[in-house]
């Protein structure tokens, strides 16, 4: 835990969408994936008392903090239900739909995807990339794009069906080769 701070044990309700980010909650930060809520801490910062929601991002080996009043407008969100994931997981056995345009546009448009934290828009990214054995090999740069699609859908599947990150990622990987 953080020195010299009080983390409280305790759930804090968020005002905009009404879920309960508790202690021991995953979480959803979209531009690092899945963590967990280790607590509520409070703290003086410009003379005003802030509540923070303190998330530990394991596979960043990461401890982020964010003010409560903005947990909404950053974008933080409990975990996808099982429907979601499901339907991620269907968007995954579609066919891959790859614009012909410069590579440069359709990388930032894939980081603006994964950066969205939307499962269904990561499992875009996931299919398109995706190459089956008997396809040409991807450069540096779309494969480094995939394994991070890759990687945040499946820690996220994860989380939601309590597998661990290997059998998450095995699961969507099979889906892609039976696809």
């Amino acid at each position: 835990m953080l020195k010299g701070f009080r983390v409280e044990k305790k759930t804090k309700v968020s005002k905009k969408n009404g879920f309960v980010h508790g202690v021991g909650d995953y979480v959803v930060y979209p531009t690092h994936g899945v963590g967990k809520v280790l607590g509520i801490e409070k703290r003086q910062i410009v003379g005003q008392e802030l509540q923070l929601f303190v998330i530990s991002f394991d596979r960043d080996r990461m401890t982020l903090q964010v003010p409560v009043d903005k947990a909404d407008t950053s974008g933080l969100r409990k975990l996808s239900t099982r429907k979601i994931m499901d339907n991620a997981l269907t968007t995954l056995k579609g066919r891959a739909r790859v614009k012909r345009t410069m590579w440069s546009r359709r990388a930032q448009e894939y980081e603006a995807k994964i950066n969205s934290g939307d499962p269904i828009s990561i499992a875009e990214v996931v299919r398109d990339l995706h190459r089956s054995a008997g396809q040409p090999d991807q450069s540096f740069s779309e494969r480094q794009i995939y394994e991070s699609a890759r990687d945040r859908l499946a820690s996220e599947l994860a989380a939601v069906e309590k597998l661990d990150m290997d059998t998450a990622t095995e699961k969507l990987e099979g889906l892609l080769e039976a696809a």
